[in-house]
């Protein structure tokens, strides 16, 4: 039983080894992270793919409804994921100078952040088919996607909650756990769409097909099941043993929760603006015609499941270097920094070629229009072709939170999408006539500068030079 964690980095063999054989130690490490991490990523889109197959076979209206409502809940849970992702370099730099106090201390931060950003996360579903008809949405799609999400929205608290000890056992290089419960989840997801979307009738006893509002509630009860269940393999496991502090009125100390957010706002921002600039991509395809959206829309689901190899890595690398960081390993803590980027952009060049042998085959996972294929294939390339800059900058985001230096990360990226990439594919667009090409090259370039400034600034600012949190 792993009641302890593993031991954390010895600051005697700090800088001691060197060259090959200290590089393989720490790439080990990392992949011993990012791997489950990975795995536990791919399982979390698992639930988005379940819904939209099984909402599928009710209707379109219904599919329609629920990714409208899902536009609106991720555009803005998105915030509140990257707060609590502002935990990594508290939790990690803790454990790597053995502050078990904190690190627990932190574990009940992170809880009563999460609840307090529960309140306006739940309060937004209210108001979203207001925001929809803001955007020129059919009015019974809005009416829909809002009752869709009032169905589900109480489970955003449990979800949140999940995320948080995810992180707490994830910064104690514990990582298999919440793999499994999410593995284990995405059973209970499939089940309970099967039931409460189209009904079930055994012996006496009949549930009716609730439809939409049946897919929303397995929603909700599946993020439930995540963060019960992950309470309790940590809790019948052990896993808090040797971090953990009995609940206390310092979980409300004013001083620890702005620790937390001082670190977490500027990633919520960051992936604020990354999710937004995509969504508004999507809108500006959607000038182009139902051909073009479509295609568009499955070239962006491709590269979002390659993007969760790059992501894993950047957990591991923001775990490791906060460890060792608080060990006093600064010179292990900047090699780290670069295997990440290695292995980040490598695994980004395999999609890619994949991307790219593959561009008149993978679309037609998704429909069997000839346009629609064609138009996902001549923007295939371009998407292979920013695959790198993708794994480099989210790498580059993973090394700064594990520094706690989360700032940089947000600017470089509203400056990029923002003054850069969305501009000039509207121009583009909008105003030269220019088809798809034109808005998936522009993202590139918005990419390739997010990357090169993130690679600079470890360059210049890394861990190397970084002080513990």
């Amino acid at each position: 039983m792993q009641s302890q964690g593993p031991e954390r980095p010895s600051p005697d063999a700090s800088e001691s080894g060197s060259g090959f054989a200290s590089t393989l130690v720490l790439v080990r490490k990392l992949l011993a992270i990012a791997g489950p991490v990975v795995l536990t990523q791919l399982g979390m889109m698992g639930f988005g793919l379940v819904d939209t197959l099984m909402l599928g076979r009710v209707g379109v209206a219904q599919l329609d409804a629920a990714a409208l409502g899902n536009v609106w809940l991720w555009g803005t849970m998105m915030f509140a994921m990257g707060v609590v992702f502002g935990l990594d370099p508290i939790i990690a730099q803790a454990h790597g100078r053995g502050d078990s106090e904190r690190t627990g201390l932190a574990l009940q931060q992170g809880m009563v952040v999460a609840g307090l950003l529960s309140v306006p996360l739940i309060a937004s579903a209210w108001v979203a088919e207001e925001v929809l008809l803001m955007f020129s949405q059919e009015p019974e799609l809005a009416r829909m996607a809002e009752t869709y999400l009032r169905t589900q929205a109480w489970s955003l608290l449990p979800l949140l909650c999940f995320y948080v000890l995810r992180q707490y056992l994830q910064g104690r290089e514990l990582v298999a756990a919440a793999l499994w419960v999410t593995l284990l989840a995405n059973v209970c997801n499939i089940v309970g769409n099967e039931l409460l979307i189209f009904g079930v009738s055994i012996g006496g006893l009949e549930l009716p097909a609730m439809g939409l509002k049946g897919a929303a509630l397995a929603s909700g009860i599946t993020r439930a099941c995540l963060a019960v269940g992950l309470v309790a393999w940590t809790w019948i496991k052990g896993l808090h043993h040797g971090a953990w502090q009995p609940w206390s009125t310092r979980a409300l100390d004013p001083r620890g929760l702005l620790e937390v957010l001082r670190y977490g706002v500027p990633v919520g921002l960051q992936y604020t603006l990354e999710v937004w600039a995509f969504q508004a991509s999507t809108l500006l395809a959607g000038e182009l015609g139902r051909n073009a959206l479509a295609a568009h829309t499955i070239v962006l689901n491709l590269a979002s499941v390659t993007f969760m190899v790059p992501l894993g890595i950047s957990f591991g690398v923001s775990t490791v270097i906060g460890n060792l960081l608080g060990s006093g390993r600064l010179k292990s803590a900047q090699r780290t920094a670069w295997i990440g980027f290695a292995l980040g952009g490598g695994a980004m060049l395999v999609s890619a070629c994949v991307l790219i042998s593959l561009r008149h085959v993978l679309p037609g996972v998704y429909t069997d229009e000839l346009a629609v294929l064609t138009l996902a294939a001549g923007i295939l390339p371009i998407a292979a072709a920013f695959q790198l800059f993708d794994g480099l900058q989210v790498v580059g985001g993973g090394i700064l939170r594990g520094t706690g230096d989360t700032l940089p990360a947000a600017v470089f990226n509203g400056v990029a999408y923002y003054g850069v990439a969305l501009p000039l594919a509207a121009y583009f667009v909008l105003v030269r006539g220019a088809g798809l090409e034109a808005i998936w090259w522009s993202l590139a370039l918005g990419l390739a500068l997010v990357a090169g400034t993130l690679l600079i600034w470890v360059r210049r600012r890394g861990p190397a030079f970084a002080a513990e949190a």
